[in-house]
């Protein structure tokens, strides 16, 4: 088996060991799909990956060769780099319309009990090579994870940690725009907003960060968890932006961040404002979500035709003090292993590998924006989905005399004679 990496090993260092590889890795792999490669002769690891990952336009997904530079990068900052291409048909009309997308994934770079400022500026210097590598491959639209620029703290319920709360034109979104137009790239940036105008309103929200360094708009988080550790309303609330589409120089994009992708017309939402690509920015545990993850997004790009970008933190984060969840367990540290593994999901049911579960990465893909129209005119969903009933029976439910729609059996509880 493989070697955990050097920056696996920093992050257990940074864990005071808290993590055994076999808790943080698939089996000493970095994903299942690296397992499987290993371990599998190759017709039947094709087999497997055929039912895993779908087919693209009828094929296997194919990879990108990135060039040496971009790999010396990854090799230098030890990051996980992966890119993959999905096709579309051929048109008679249109010509194809490719973009390249990025996600980055990556834990924190120094202990959560180090000064703020010293942990965001490090945060920053750890994630620059990554996306100057994203930058150096021709990526068009890239996007961080949720909350990238601090340590996950929002459920430790401690005030402290609002002190990495921004405002919009604040210092991550200037790191970010000097990136964004020297690489001519559009940015995706999750941060802690602090809205100065709303009497210092915290929310979590995603940037749009246009590829000439100006910010196109923002979008607010619109579902709040309340599960165990990730009760996040001691800080923020849910948003109060809807469901926003922005338009950029690559094509319309829109953010579904994290919990959001639990609700099904959150997804559907950004669709019929006419999304081509959905980002879900996140930051979840194993023991909470991992059986969800491959699942919710690949079910919304094939449900919703369009593409989805799927990221999550990655690494063990340990705070000062010991907190509880309310859920029966006993108060501590940390909320679970953050297990990474991006992936990109197609309108066709084709999907990318993942990223690995316990080291910063870095995934790249190729779409041709022209399959999402070729999937509505294979499947017609738009045509054939029934909007009205939807709201109808929605206007029913939230009134407050609703009752359910059940017709029962009149046998159903008559005594037998």
């Amino acid at each position: 088996m493989e070697k955990i990496s050097q920056a696996g090993a920093a992050n257990h260092e940074l864990n005071d060991g808290k993590d055994a590889i076999n808790n943080v890795s698939v089996c000493g792999y970095d994903s299942l799909h690296q397992l499987l490669a290993q371990n599998l002769k190759p017709q039947i690891f094709q087999e497997v990956s055929r039912l895993l990952l779908g087919l693209n336009c009828g094929k296997p997904l194919q990879t990108i060769s990135l060039a040496e530079p971009v790999k010396s990068l990854s090799l230098k900052h030890d990051f996980d780099l992966q890119a993959f291409c999905f096709h579309a048909d051929k048109e008679s009309v249109r010509e194809p319309r490719i973009v390249r997308v990025g996600l980055i994934q990556n834990s924190i770079a120094l202990p959560t009990t180090a000064p703020f400022s010293n942990q965001k500026k490090a945060i920053f210097e750890k994630v620059k090579p990554i996306i100057e590598a994203a930058g150096a491959s021709g990526v068009n639209i890239l996007c961080l994870q949720e909350a990238w620029m601090m340590p996950f703290a929002f459920c430790t319920r401690e005030k402290g940690w609002c002190e990495f709360a921004e405002p919009v034109d604040g210092e991550s979104t200037q790191f970010l725009q000097d990136l964004a137009s020297r690489y001519n790239m559009v940015i995706v940036s999750s941060i802690l907003e602090r809205d100065v105008n709303h009497g210092e309103t915290l929310w979590n929200t995603a940037l749009v960060i246009g590829n000439n360094g100006n910010i196109i708009g923002k979008h607010r988080k619109n579902h709040i968890p309340r599960v165990g550790d990730f009760n996040e309303s001691t800080y923020y609330m849910e948003g109060n932006t809807g469901h926003p589409v922005f338009e950029t120089a690559y094509g319309k994009i829109a953010i579904n961040i994290c919990y959001g992708r639990h609700h099904p017309l959150n997804w559907l939402a950004f669709g019929l404002n006419g999304a081509e690509i959905v980002f879900n920015p996140s930051a979840t545990v194993g023991e909470l979500s991992e059986p969800m993850w491959p699942i919710e997004a690949r079910n919304a790009a094939i449900a919703n035709i369009y593409f989805v970008g799927s990221i999550n933190r990655v690494g063990t984060e340990i705070f000062p003090n010991p907190f509880t969840s309310g859920n029966g367990r006993p108060q501590h540290t940390d909320f679970g292993h953050f297990y990474g593994s991006s992936h990109f999901s197609a309108p066709d049911a084709s999907c990318t590998p993942s990223l690995s579960r316990f080291r910063d990465g870095l995934l790249i893909s190729d779409m041709d924006l022209n399959l999402c129209r070729q999937l509505k005119d294979k499947w017609g969903f738009r045509m054939t989905a029934r909007y009205e009933l939807y709201a109808e029976m929605l206007a029913r439910y939230l009134k407050p005399e609703f009752e359910p729609q059940v017709i029962s059996d009149p046998l159903l509880n008559k005594k037998a004679s």
